[in-house]
């Protein structure tokens, strides 16, 4: 039997690359190494990532996270050496040279503990091992020999789920007023005994629980708009008369976010309520979108050779996790993130239901579904944790058997607007229409997977109604003229195909005709053009593809009715799981039907008038010079509008709440941006301060010589400012290209000096797991673009520098064109960027006792925008130098920034205060 701690370990960084093989560990030269992982398969942790490093992406090895994978299913680690060494009680490597070691360790640590009886994963074990051996899977020659075959047949995965059941719908939740000391009781319960009361979270529960009341008029919900400074604890603020209203009245409270980082923690916080994880997870339930599930039906596929090479090996280790999942969301849950990343080419995207040809009852693991089962589950619930998109399309069509948010708490309200712009958006895109060709007709050719067409869906209704057959079939006729597989590489050649397709070249012809008048042409970044004055081959050809989905709409719409129709008559074919599956389909016809519809009046706005509820422009979407899509584009100039009259309106109390509501402007702000201003009677505020000591613990410096456009100025001062802080540097950027360029050309250095760098769009990680890894060592830094400015949550000396690259400024699109024309010119944009910088600077402080600094490295600051942080805090321009003294200042054990040495100055040698631009001067911006 192979020893596992044997085996030679290869760890590879930014600062070297290192082989242990017996007792000796050596440096190598890459070439060296990529050799040796050739002739032997080696220990290897993270097998993309070290493969990046040594500049060879295909190498493959015995991946110590797989393995973690297999033995602990469904349970976190963070996936550096120094995270796995601390989940296996091993001790943490002091240098990189120890690290191959390490993995030795971890390797034996990990194959004993498939001997030790206390193994809480056993269960499928061994059943699975075998699976992966006849995938040749590199560790199965060491995991099989140590789990040893079961005395009884495991019970395999999909017998081992247990099954959902119908329950009587919930009675609707009773009318009560909720009284403000018990909301306090509840609140010091939460809060737990012995903590330091805070004024500012008491009266914020009782402003909230103000929304918990009856309603009073019709279309005004009790709405409030509430701006809860950082370190308030507005999360158990609403939650206290959320969960008291719920039990009480018996209703459920959703609670809405915009980042699935602040899903987990209020998933976290809510044990405070249910301490017993058993009861939490019948009271509070985490709900998403159906595409971040699992789908049992294609896992099912994927694991009877529906996937092949490593794909198939996924898909053992996704069965292995699904069951011990506690509720099967693959996309933040408790799939590690870093999994499917192990894949190139990975197919985990095809194990959810993205293309929404779920086939409900008619699925063979219908009442195990992890989809149905949270559907219902919520049902019942005291609280449910879902997003602003799902909470939005919940209301626009009515989709989840009559579950209508009334009570909503929007956290992260700062985002609704940009929520509310998605979701009520519409697009004729290449990849768009496509996506409906597959979901009508089937699989095409030789497309291989699970997809199922209307056909295939509905077989049954398609056998024993002839009118329902009559109007599939027409409806797969007529979506013949969608555009189909190469569609893209058609156009682009000169060929379209098909009505759709024409328009979608004439569009294409549109955009880069104007785009090579302005001279953007070869940009090689995405080109979008204003949707007016069409020339006639676009009018012709939008005419043209308006009377193809017309006809497509109309027999889809008759199938509709016929499948209604259906249900209501209850022919005596239609058993249970078959009224089920035809009310599924029912539903996925109707928002299909009102895609096409949308289609249409987009279609009718080329020749014919605008509409100045709406923004509608032709776009190009290219990456990196390489196009990927083309479509035509409609957004609400104020998605507002749709969000309070399909969400807001119907609701009986509703809380938008965050941390910088405002915005960068005033309670009008907020107001327009949260859909207050549709309501009759608007919205109450309530207001409360950080109770962080902000000019003690922070200071904002802007640096004023580093020139725009010198890409080796930049990279050093990230280099010299992330070195001065010691690492725990947040980086910010608003180009990938940027972000990309400076990683290379700082991160050997970086990694010489003992700090690792980890960022977005480079490293092969998903976005969590590189603050996972960031949050876990307080020497790493991490650069990123705007998915880390909001919503990373990372206390502590971990991140005390955050380093924006420049001024945030809006990118100059259409649709920011327009809404700037209505919203005030530069004081719109004005808004958009302190709203930014507020975002931006509120990663820096998240717990009593942090402290840290925020560098702008751009001499064209306006100090009009240095309103966006908070009161108090000193705000000094200097060079570069100048910087990186106060940046190791603050590192330091001296929590004071004011009198160090560095006196606060403006631009002009003037003492900055934010807000106080007379004494300032402002700056040309850019």
């Amino acid at each position: 039997m192979i020893d596992p701690a044997s085996l030679p370990a290869l760890h590879a960084s930014h600062g070297g690359v290192w082989l242990r093989e017996g007792d000796e560990t050596r440096g190598l030269a890459k070439g060296q190494a990529i050799a040796r992982a050739a002739e032997t398969p080696v220990l290897l942790l993270n097998a993309p990532l070290t493969g990046q490093r040594l500049g060879y992406p295909e190498l493959n090895g015995l991946d110590l996270l797989e393995l973690w994978a297999f033995v602990y299913p469904a349970r976190f680690v963070v996936p550096t050496p120094k995270g796995l060494a601390d989940a296996l009680g091993l001790t943490p490597p002091r240098q990189e040279g120890d690290i191959p070691a390490l993995l030795q360790a971890v390797a034996g640590a990990l194959v004993a503990t498939l001997t030790n009886t206390g193994w809480t994963e056993r269960e499928g074990a061994w059943t699975s091992a075998q699976s992966l051996a006849r995938l040749r899977w590199p560790w199965a020659p060491l995991v099989v020999p140590h789990i040893a075959k079961p005395r009884e047949a495991e019970r395999w995965l999909f017998s081992k789920l247990s099954e959902w059941e119908e329950a009587a719908p919930r009675p609707a939740p009773r009318t009560i007023t909720l009284n403000g000391d018990t909301v306090l009781e509840r609140l010091d319960r939460l809060t737990g005994a012995g903590a330091e009361p805070r004024q500012g979270q008491r009266d914020y529960a009782e402003a909230a629980a103000a929304t918990f009341g009856p309603k009073q008029m019709r279309d005004q919900p009790n709405m409030l708009l509430a701006e809860a400074g950082t370190g308030i604890g507005k999360t158990l603020g609403y939650l206290a008369p959320a969960s008291l209203w719920a039990a009480e009245a018996g209703g459920t409270v959703w609670v809405s976010t915009y980042t699935k980082a602040l899903q987990r923690q209020l998933d976290r916080e809510t044990l405070r309520l249910f301490p017993d994880p058993q009861i939490a997870a019948k009271r509070v339930v985490v709900r998403k979108g159906r595409e971040n599930y699992l789908c049992l039906l294609n896992l099912e596929d994927a694991l009877q050779g529906g996937f092949a090479g490593r794909a198939a090996v996924l898909a053992q280790l996704v069965a292995r996790w699904a069951a011990f999942t506690k509720d099967g969301d693959m996309i933040g849950g408790d799939l590690p993130g870093w999994l499917p990343t192990l894949f190139r080419r990975n197919g985990s995207t095809a194990l959810t239901d993205r293309r929404g040809e779920c086939i409900y009852a008619g699925c063979p693991h219908y009442r195990k579904c992890f989809i149905e089962r949270s559907a219902r589950a919520s049902a019942d619930a005291d609280i449910v944790i879902a997003n602003h998109a799902l909470v939005m399309i919940n209301a626009a069509r009515g989709r989840e058997t009559g579950q209508h948010p009334t009570r909503i708490i929007f956290d992260e309200g700062h985002h609704l607007f940009d929520a509310a712009d998605s979701t009520f958006s519409a697009a004729l895109s290449g990849a768009e229409a496509i996506e409906l060709r597959r979901w009508i007709i089937g699989p095409e050719g030789t497309s291989r997977g699970r997809r199922r067409g209307l056909a295939a869906r509905l077989s049954d209704v398609a056998s024993y109604d002839t009118e329902g057959g009559e109007a599939i079939e027409a409806a797969r006729n007529a979506a013949q003229a969608l555009p189909s597989d190469d569609w893209l590489k058609r156009i682009v050649g000169g060929d379209p195909f098909g009505p759709i397709e024409r328009l979608l070249a004439a569009a294409r012809g549109t955009v880069y005709t104007r785009a090579a008048e302005n001279g953007e042409a070869d940009a090689g970044y995405g080109l979008e053009t204003e949707l007016a004055e069409p020339d006639g081959a676009l009018v012709d050809a939008a005419q043209e593809a308006a009377l193809a989905l017309d006809g497509l709409l109309r027999p889809l719409t008759r199938l509709g009715k016929r499948l209604e129709a259906v249900i209501e008559d209850a022919p005596d074919w239609l058993d249970g799981a078959a009224r089920a599956r035809i009310e599924g389909a029912i539903a996925s016809l109707g928002w299909r039907c009102d895609l096409i519809a949308a289609w249409l009046a987009l279609l009718a706005r080329i020749g014919g008038p605008a509409d100045s509820d709406y923004v509608d422009w032709l776009a190009v979407d290219r990456f990196e010079g390489r196009e990927f899509d083309i479509g035509i584009h409609r957004h609400w100039l104020d998605p507002t509008k749709p969000l309070a009259q399909t969400v807001l309106k119907p609701a009986q109390g509703v809380i938008v709440t965050s941390a910088t509501l405002k915005g960068g402007g005033d309670w009008g702000n907020a107001e327009e941006r949260s859909g207050a201003t549709h309501l009759p009677r608007g919205a109450a505020r309530f207001e409360a301060n950080s109770p962080f000591d902000y000019p003690q613990a922070s200071q904002v410096l802007v640096v004023t010589d580093i020139k725009r456009g010198d890409i080796a100025a930049l990279s050093g001062a990230y280099a010299r400012l992330i070195e001065a802080a010691g690492g725990g540097t947040l980086g910010l950027f608003t180009a990938i290209r940027r972000l990309r360029t400076v990683h290379a050309r700082i991160a050997d250095r970086l990694a010489r000096a003992g700090l690792p760098l980890f960022a977005q769009h480079v490293d092969p990680m998903d976005t969590g797991t590189l603050v996972d890894i960031f949050r876990d060592d307080p020497r790493a830094s991490l650069l990123g673009t705007d998915a880390l400015r909001d919503g990373v949550d990372v206390p502590g000396h971990s991140l005390r520098l955050v380093v924006m690259e420049g001024v945030p400024w809006p990118k100059p699109t259409v649709l920011h064109a327009a809404r700037r024309l209505v919203g005030g010119g530069n004081a719109y944009d004005d808004r958009l960027i302190r709203a930014r910088l507020a975002q931006a600077f509120g990663r820096l402080i998240r717990r009593a006792g942090d402290q840290g600094s925020f560098v702008i490295l751009s001499a064209a600051m306006p100090s009009r925008l240095l309103s966006a942080f908070p009161p108090g805090v000193p705000i000094r321009r200097v060079t570069l130098d100048e910087a990186i003294i106060a940046v190791s200042t603050s590192s330091s054990d001296d929590k004071s920034f004011v009198g160090s040495g560095h006196p606060p100055l403006g631009a002009d040698g003037a003492f900055v205060h934010q807000g106080d631009e007379s004494k300032s001067g402002d700056l040309e911006s850019e």
